[in-house]
């Protein structure tokens, strides 16, 4: 393969095609900001950021075929299977939105669903975010939610103005059970398990770009920019 081809949007501009296109895959334990960053770069760049829980709900909302299959599995509180999400993606991909690329978050997960997603699109880049874990442990256990508007507030790097009530309706917060320390625990274990894998195997495709996570929004940010190629 031509080295061209290679670089980021090499095979892209190889194919004649914009070199604006932009196909990323956001990776990265829970709490290392990979949400905050993924909403904000595809702001900027102008392209759909899919998380694929969203993804899920949007289709099980709209009522198509596929959405009612995926619901089946979401009542029945069991995983979604990776055929269905690829289908759902696959539809997705498709849509006018996307012709510029995508920010995928949260997808792949493991080396099964990598494997499956490289027969169905190139990819730009995958960027991994990393932090220590006893700094997610942190973020994560501080983390409080309004469990009306849903605003997200942390006892330390983002407090509400009033103790433990929620700046919008005044609601008492709420720590989800997912952000208690046994459960980010576990969290982590299944990311080392799962989805740790995953770096090698983009390394190996010369796709991996690591951005250390710690910092304000703004230095991730940058940080995040100087590792894709400009619009």
């Amino acid at each position: 393969m031509p080295r061209d081809a290679r670089s980021f949007g090499g095979r892209y501009r190889a194919a004649g095609l914009p070199r604006r296109v932009l196909r990323v895959v956001f990776l990265g334990p829970p709490g290392v900001g990979k949400g905050t960053q993924a909403s904000r770069l595809a702001t900027e760049r102008g392209i759909p950021h899919l998380s694929t829980g969203d993804l899920l709900r949007a289709t099980v909302a709209a009522g198509t075929p596929l959405g009612r299959e995926a619901e089946g599995y979401m009542r029945a509180g069991q995983l979604v299977p990776d055929d269905l999400v690829l289908r759902i993606l696959a539809g997705r991909f498709a849509e006018p939105d996307a012709r510029a690329g995508f920010l995928l978050d949260g997808f792949p997960r493991n080396l099964a669903q990598a494997s499956r997603l490289e027969t169905m699109t190139a990819l730009d880049a995958v960027l991994s975010f990393d932090l220590p874990a006893e700094v997610l442990v942190a973020r994560l256990s501080g983390r409080r939610v309004c469990p009306v508007c849903h605003s997200v507030y942390h006892i330390t790097d983002h407090p509400p103005k009033v103790a433990g009530r929620c700046d919008r309706d005044g609601v008492e917060l709420v720590q989800r059970p997912d952000d208690r320390p046994e459960a980010i625990a576990t969290r982590l274990a299944v990311y080392a398990e799962q989805t740790a894998p995953l770096l090698d195997y983009y390394r190996a495709r010369g796709l991996l770009r690591p951005i250390a996570a710690d910092g304000s929004p703004d230095e991730v940010a940058a940080r995040v920019r100087a590792a894709l190629p400009p619009p």
